[in-house]
């Protein structure tokens, strides 16, 4: 099934592309949250009319999301977990957790942007990149420091 993109998906496309996927994922996943919409005559007569409308949109998303890389940039989170005494984790830091402490600074990011490739297992300080946008990335520190025992 063809259907037009009405925001940007990871590993399927942009904004106003048209792509096949199969008919289930569209009618289930995509058209129910606003993502794609059915690639008729008509539509594809309606994106290409409103393509300039959607370029605007993205160039602004881009700007909005540099915006906000520089202020992610300048952002240094510290984690206190349990560890070991050879500094191994007992669990390890997901992205998760980087979301909600990113939510405590106030910034809403969703935990599928934050690029870490495996969960933190060590302390120590850990660069963790942020994508804002397909074009735009932005990197923060994670601090795992050893949680205090103190009774």
């Amino acid at each position: 099934m063809e259907i037009i993109l009405v925001e940007e998906m990871p590993n399927l496309g942009e904004v106003g592309d048209i792509v096949s996927v199969k008919s289930g994922y569209a009618r289930n996943y995509l058209f129910p949250r606003g993502i794609a919409i059915p690639a008729n005559e008509r539509q594809k007569r309606r994106v290409a009319h409103d393509r300039q409308q959607l370029e605007a949109r993205v160039s602004k998303l881009r700007d909005a999301a540099t915006s906000e890389a520089g202020k992610l940039s300048n952002v240094a989170l510290t984690i206190e977990k349990a560890a070991g005494e050879n500094g191994k984790l007992f669990g390890s830091v997901t992205t998760m957790e980087v979301e909600a402490l990113l939510r405590a600074q106030g910034f809403e990011i969703d935990r599928r942007r934050i690029l870490l490739g495996e969960p933190i297992k060590a302390l120590g300080e850990t660069t963790v990149e942020i994508k804002l946008h397909r074009d735009v990335r932005a990197t923060i520190k994670v601090s795992v420091v050893a949680q205090s025992t103190e009774a």
